[in-house]
């Protein structure tokens, strides 16, 4: 299967306008991920090593200022035990859109703060800190949705 750049404009445009955070695709020759979580722009990803430039005609132009394509590069493991989610959810970071963030990487925490909160139903649920220890890694975006036993935090 390949795609067309006008099947992926039409489905960055289907994307911008709706309601959705973040949408990804993926098959064997190919993956497209678009999220509107760093600063609204979406971003379309394809493995380098996995793509192959189709061989067609193309009659439009893509303006680069609204799609910007990224190499998926392998990312090294932070050490730590890994807090997974209890439930599905939207995650936050913030206690509210002013405040700041309730860890960052390399903070300490004791066990039972506050990591980040899952809204579920309309209910706010903290996730604490299983144990002591630093935060080696935060694996969610802020307003991300997220699934039950999906990793969020590590901590070491």
């Amino acid at each position: 299967m390949s795609i067309q750049i006008s099947e992926i404009k039409d489905l960055l445009s289907q994307f911008d306008a709706s309601s959705l955070r973040e949408f990804s695709y993926a098959t064997s020759k190919f993956s497209l991920s678009f999220s509107k979580n760093n600063g609204g722009q979406a971003t379309v990803a394809a493995p380098v090593e996995k793509v192959v430039a189709p061989q067609v005609q193309v009659s439009e132009t893509i303006n680069l200022s609204e799609v910007s394509v990224q190499a998926e590069m392998p990312v090294a493991i932070a050490e730590g035990d890994v807090v997974k989610s209890p439930l599905v959810g939207v995650a936050y970071l913030k206690p509210a859109p002013d405040k700041s963030d309730f860890i960052a990487v390399g903070e300490t925490v004791k066990k039972g703060q506050t990591l980040l909160i899952i809204e579920a139903m309309k209910v706010m649920n903290e996730i604490p800190a299983p144990h002591d220890g630093v935060i080696t890694e935060i694996l969610v975006s802020p307003e991300s949705m997220v699934e039950y036993g999906e990793e969020l935090v590590r901590i070491k």
